[in-house]
């Protein structure tokens, strides 16, 4: 066994179907919550509106207007809602964007968060923030904006369709995928992310077929847990540079993109991380893992290519140099220019992924 180092993260897992109804209150309670900052966005908004009836007088203000990335002008927003309202705590309601817009308030102020995530997105457990200004997103790592309590309800996803269902499960193995190679990950980072995969498609195998059912559910929001988890302690890999820069530069939606580019950065990667290939085809349950996560993504109707989400092709040359610039030393497969300009390219036009030769 290697040496290594696990940085493990401080934070209440609630877990189990139904746990907004009897046991959200008393997560509030535990926090000291009082004068609470409800952040949710506008689909979310009746849902987050009937989970707080028990206790609608200690919500002090709401929020509603996020947006995907966080701009740095909604930041600045939440902040002021915040400290008008005298918030003690901010309970968020939604996907990764609402978390991503909890952090951003709990960036500057420190005030706690519990969330209560209604996707697979994996931004609840993890310490990092990321906001955008005039086209390009910034990202850090700072443990004030990790929540200090989540509550998993598996019911409060059986009516995410199915399609972004699929995009934001895909996101959640690309978490996995890249914890096996991002630069602090570990034999215990790299186990969870093992058994991330497992029951993340397990979760996505089943619910095209039904949509509602709590087994499917369940999988995928436990998969999701896992996946931020692996993601929070051992850090992000080249995967997630790149559709951070493409989020940030042409507002591509988050789980979409990632869906999408996962495959090609696999590929890319693959031939120089062999044990790590092993261990994803274990979970996989297929040898051929390029194929297999290109096969689950088309098969439960991922969009082709990035050009089907709005890029141009004469957008890949403009982000090439901001994505080397911030791409790991360590990579598996060293960043080159021409690297990152076939990723792109095969990503853009939904070309059959090629990995790269040893």
């Amino acid at each position: 066994m290697s040496t290594f180092t696990y940085d493990g993260l401080p934070g209440r897992i609630v877990f189990g179907s139904g746990t907004t109804s009897t046991r959200l209150l008393r997560e509030l309670d535990l926090l000291g919550a009082e004068r609470i900052l409800l952040i949710a966005s506008d689909t979310e908004g009746e849902l987050a509106t009937g989970m707080c009836a028990p206790f609608a007088d200690r919500v002090a203000a709401t929020f509603s207007q996020v947006r995907p990335h966080v701009p740095v002008e909604v930041a600045e927003l939440a902040r002021k809602a915040a400290t008008e309202a005298d918030a003690d705590l901010v309970l968020s309601v939604g996907g990764g964007s609402t978390t991503g817009t909890a952090k951003a308030v709990a960036l500057t102020t420190g005030l706690p968060i519990l969330a209560v995530p209604t996707t697979y997105a994996g931004s609840e457990v993890t310490p990092v923030w990321g906001m955008t200004d005039r086209g390009r997103k910034t990202t850090g790592t700072d443990r004030r904006v990790l929540p200090k309590t989540v509550v998993y309800d598996p019911d409060l996803t059986t009516s995410l369709p199915v399609p972004l269902s699929v995009a934001s499960g895909l996101n959640a193995v690309a978490h996995c995928v890249e914890a096996f190679w991002a630069p602090r990950r570990s034999p215990v980072s790299s186990a969870v992310a093992e058994d991330g995969i497992r029951h993340l498609v397990a979760g996505l195998s089943a619910v095209e077929t039904c949509p509602t059912g709590r087994a499917a559910r369940g999988d995928l929001l436990l998969g999701a847990y896992l996946a931020g988890s692996a993601f929070a302690v051992a850090g992000s890999g080249l995967h997630h540079k790149i559709c951070h820069v493409l989020g940030g530069a042409f507002d591509l939606p988050h789980a979409q993109t990632h869906a999408i580019v996962l495959p090609y950065v696999l590929a890319y990667n693959a031939p120089n991380a062999v044990e790590a290939s092993d261990r994803i085809a274990r979970a996989l349950g297929r040898p051929d893992i390029v194929t297999a996560l290109r096969e689950l993504g088309t098969g439960l109707g991922v969009r082709g290519g990035l050009r089907d989400l709005g890029m141009s092709e004469a957008d890949i040359d403009t982000v090439i140099d901001d994505i080397t610039a911030i791409a790991p030393a360590d990579n598996p497969t060293p960043v080159t220019d021409d690297g990152v300009r076939a990723i792109l390219r095969g990503a853009w036009a939904g070309d059959d992924p090629v990995e790269t030769p040893r």
